[in-house]
């Protein structure tokens, strides 16, 4: 996607890779090492024929699905019995010469590839092998082009987020959507995952649920469109560890949670205005430093983020000095982003500091 140079401006054009979570960076280099993680898989076939339904509907057509982690293969079957075509991406090898067994029976709808998708294109990079990997090396070994973003979903991806990693997972796919990499640099890739009911509650939250509102809540509504396609108990599903053994749920709030199936398309007109690949860390700034003190009026916040004048600011907007963070709908920031980001009557729209250089969003 190209932007013209006189557009790029702001906070990216210094710190161009503010992590997208605390911890994150951090850690990502022992998460991509660890061997002892658990992982939930389907192994009900009611769920995985409910899925099928929400997903397929009527459709005859060889619909092509990127399935994450689909272990023994349940999904995946049923997927193929609809007429669908599958890329499995196993990263338990354990699971491997079952899913590519399925493969034989299916004239080439089956693709098996030892590759862990939510682990694709680590920030620490180093010598990648399977089943990490980068989306590069994933998608020409498939043979998938990259599509313009104004076009339709190149591809549905399903999975369940890791149950271990779950909010860093959400944080990195959405770092990798606002900044048009990994797998978004093919396209408006569709995700359709489970992720538990607390996080689901968590990024569709508005003002009218402050309790649970937060930067994640408006990132996610700017980027995508999303829908809550089913609902499932914990209990429909298994938990395997990394040698393919069923593992038994340790505790009890998470055999009493439920798991939200959800679906994360891309909204097409995201980068038609002013928020860009080039600038989204400062959007992700902005959100970070006013969701750290939510209770706040906006009108101390701006002083902090802005040496344009606070008021005239707000008056833009068309909110009053009195407005809170937690008043703030995420169209509401996308405007204030907008807003300072477009003022032609200064030549410095965001304040830096030295804190800005470590923050890690």
């Amino acid at each position: 996607m190209d932007v013209p140079a006189g557009n790029r401006r702001g906070l990216s054009d210094y710190y161009p890779h503010l992590m997208p979570s605390v911890g994150f960076g951090k850690s990502s280099s022992r998460v991509y090492r660890c061997r002892s993680e658990t992982k939930r898989y389907i192994t009900s076939p009611r769920v995985a024929e409910t899925l099928v339904r929400i997903l397929r509907g009527k459709r005859k057509s060889c619909q092509l699905f990127l399935e994450c982690n689909p272990g023994p293969g349940i999904l995946t079957r049923a997927l193929l019995e609809s007429g669908a075509k599958v890329i499995a991406l196993e990263s338990d090898k354990t699971f491997i010469p079952q899913l590519k067994s399925l493969g034989k029976k299916v004239n080439g709808r089956l693709e098996v590839v030892y590759c862990d998708f939510f682990k694709l294109d680590p920030r620490s990079r180093g010598l990648l092998t399977p089943p990490i990997m980068t989306s590069d090396m994933l998608f020409q070994y498939l043979g998938i082009e990259a599509q313009p973003w104004s076009k339709g979903a190149p591809l549905k991806a399903i999975g369940i987020l890791p149950p271990k990693n779950e909010r860093n997972a959400l944080w990195k796919l959405l770092h990798d959507l606002y900044s048009c990499t990994s797998v978004y640099k093919y396209g408006r890739v569709e995700l359709n995952l489970f992720i538990t009911e607390k996080e689901c509650r968590k990024i569709m939250a508005n003002p009218q649920n402050p309790g649970l509102y937060q930067a994640l809540s408006v990132l996610c509504q700017i980027a995508c469109g999303i829908k809550l396609l089913h609902t499932e108990s914990c209990l429909s599903f298994g938990t395997y560890t990394a040698n393919g053994q069923l593992a038994k749920q340790k505790h009890r709030e998470s055999l009493e949670q439920n798991l939200c199936f959800i679906q994360l398309t891309p909204h097409k007109d995201l980068f038609t205005g002013t928020l860009t690949p080039f600038n989204y860390d400062v959007f992700f700034h902005m959100l970070r430093q006013c969701f750290m003190k939510r209770g706040a009026k906006l009108i101390d916040h701006l002083h902090s983020l802005s040496p344009i004048d606070a008021m005239h600011i707000l008056k833009q907007i068309k909110k009053s000095k009195d407005v809170k963070v937690i008043d703030m709908y995420p169209e509401d920031f996308q405007h204030l982003f907008e807003t300072i980001e477009c003022y032609k009557d200064d030549n410095y729209k965001w304040l830096y500091d030295d804190f800005m250089e470590d923050v890690i969003i």
